[in-house]
Parts: C-alpha cells; sequence; structure tokens
C-alpha cells in the first residue's frame, strides 16, 4: 500500500515560497513603518535611538523590495545579519549581562525574522517575484540572440 502523506504537491511549492517571502517582507515593512513614520504609535518607537531608525530604515527599504521580490537574495541576506545583530544587541545583552532564552529576552521574533530571512537568501524569491519576471525576460532575450547567431552562422 502506497500511502501519500505529503499534503501538498511539489507543484505549488514554489508559489507558497512566494507567499513566504511576501508576508515575511510585509511584517518587517511594518516595523520599518513603525520606527521611522511612528505609524501605529507604539511607545518604544515614540524616540528612538539612531540605531533603532537605522534598523527601521534597512526595514522598511528591503521589506518592501522582499514583499515584491526584487533583488530577493541580497535583500534577505541583509536583513538576516540586521537580524542576528538586533537578537544580541537588542535583546540578548541589552541589560548588559547576557539572557540567553529568546522567551525571557524578548528576541523569538528576530531569531525567526534571522531565519527566515537567511532561507530565502538562499532559497530566493519564487516564480512570484520581481526577479522571476526579469529572469524570464532576460532568458527570452539570450535565446532570441542565440538563435539570431545561430542563423548567421548557416
Amino acid at each position: 500500500m502506497n500511502m501519500n502523506l505529503d499534503p501538498l504537491p511539489v507543484t505549488y511549492r514554489p508559489f507558497i515560497l512566494s507567499l513566504f517571502r511576501c508576508i515575511t517582507g510585509l511584517l518587517l515593512f511594518q516595523y520599518g513603518i513603525a520606527k521611522i513614520f511612528k505609524f501605529p504609535a507604539l511607545a518604544y518607537f515614540a524616540n528612538p535611538p539612531p540605531l533603532i531608525v537605522t534598523a527601521g530604515a534597512l526595514e522598511l527599504v528591503l521589506g518592501a523590495l522582499l514583499m515584491i521580490g526584487l533583488l530577493t537574495r541580497i535583500s534577505a541576506f541583509i536583513l538576516a545579519g540586521e537580524m542576528a545583530f538586533a537578537y544580541f544587541l537588542g535583546h540578548m545583552f541589552k541589560t548588559g549581562e547576557p539572557v540567553f532564552l529568546p522567551l525571557v529576552n524578548g528576541g523569538t521574533a528576530a531569531i525567526l525574522f534571522c531565519f527566515a530571512c537567511l532561507y530565502l537568501s538562499v532559497a530566493g524569491g519564487g516564480p512570484v517575484s520581481v526577479d522571476a519576471a526579469i529572469g524570464k525576460l532576460r532568458y527570452s532575450r539570450d535565446e532570441e540572440q542565440r538563435r539570431v547567431r545561430q542563423a548567421a552562422a548557416e
């Protein structure tokens, strides 16, 4: 008896990757909006230090790039580094003494964002992205040039 325990057919997985990229970008983008534009008004981001403003700028711009899937791999790699930095500086060592448990230091989201972005930097943006559309245009242009060269050689 052959039982298929895989609930999601392989054909849908690339589209789920695109959805994952878009939602990850949206969630990071909202942090950038809150830090830079103070919307929604949160007490934690009311008067942020320059380092938090810089983090907000990265999350705003690179989160937007992730949402649309443009420069996905490099954007995600930079965001993964930022989130690792945010975890260690803003959560683990925020009191001066290391607090190792993410549940205690409030760093769970930073760790999740770090590894989500690290995965996206390796996996790419999926088929529903600007990167994929540019890749298709390049491929069709290269194919056309190859056909022209081949016809000229004959």
